[in-house]
């Protein structure tokens, strides 16, 4: 049966549920500690058996982002995975281009989102047959159509869970709140989408919620390639 069809009209808690159920061990949330990760997290730590979560230390992070990662471990007492670049390319990148060449080219701002990001996180699905992540289809035109279940063909095949899919953002700000969910006091500070330090400033009044991320590049490149997009024709089924 198509999942996006089983569960359409259903709560981001009963994904959640049925994912924890369906997959066990062998799902994994990957935690931006962004506002909707953060709510994930704390509607995961209502599951009985949470799944593993890990967090991508890109090691160019802000310090209130350091500060999330330690109030969310204090408030939920879940084990949070880090998981860092190899140093030896991050090394090979500064040396070759100097430390801040992602300004200059998107070449060179992808290349450095590849070590940091893009390869750390497939260290870190390694063994997944199923990940989480706090995606919604409002946040960016490439996000556009996103679905709550789709297959994850930059990753084998994987099922790509976003429970949070068409939640806006007042709903996740209201479930932040409602139960006193920690989050990076950055949001506070006019930066409602945070990345590395470099690449994110804080947006003004009308802007869109991720013009502050890698602002100087057109809207259709704001992604790092975590969450590449080529679903697979057929839709996601219940057995995979």
């Amino acid at each position: 049966m198509d999942l996006n069809a089983r569960f359409r009209g259903a709560s981001a808690e009963q994904v959640l549920a049925f994912a924890a159920e369906a997959f066990g061990g062998r799902l994994a949330f990957a935690c931006s500690l962004g506002l909707e990760d953060v709510a994930v997290t704390d509607l995961l730590s209502r599951l009985p058996s949470p799944p593993r979560i890990f967090f991508l230390d890109t090691g160019r992070l802000n310090p209130e982002t350091y500060d999330t990662l330690s109030a969310l471990r204090r408030r939920y007492h879940l084990p949070i995975e880090t998981y860092f670049p190899r140093h030896e390319a991050v090394e090979a990148y500064v040396n070759s281009h100097g430390p801040n060449a992602f300004y200059q080219t998107l070449e060179l701002r992808k290349a450095c989102c590849a070590i940091r990001k893009l390869e750390p996180l497939a260290r870190a699905l390694e063994g997944a047959d199923a990940w989480i992540t706090g995606l919604r289809s409002e946040q960016a035109p490439t996000r556009t159509g996103l679905e709550r279940f789709e297959i994850d063909n930059a990753h084998g095949g994987i099922l790509k869970i976003n429970p949070l899919a068409d939640w806006s953002l007042q709903q996740t700000w209201d479930h932040v709140r409602a139960h006193e969910v920690p989050y990076n006091r950055l949001h506070d500070q006019g930066f409602p989408s945070i990345g590395c330090a470099p690449c994110t400033r804080a947006v003004g009044p009308g802007e869109d919620i991720r013009a502050g991320r890698w602002w100087w590049e057109t809207p259709e490149h704001k992604e790092c390639g975590l969450h590449a997009r080529n679903p697979a024709p057929n839709p996601p089924q219940e057995n995979q």
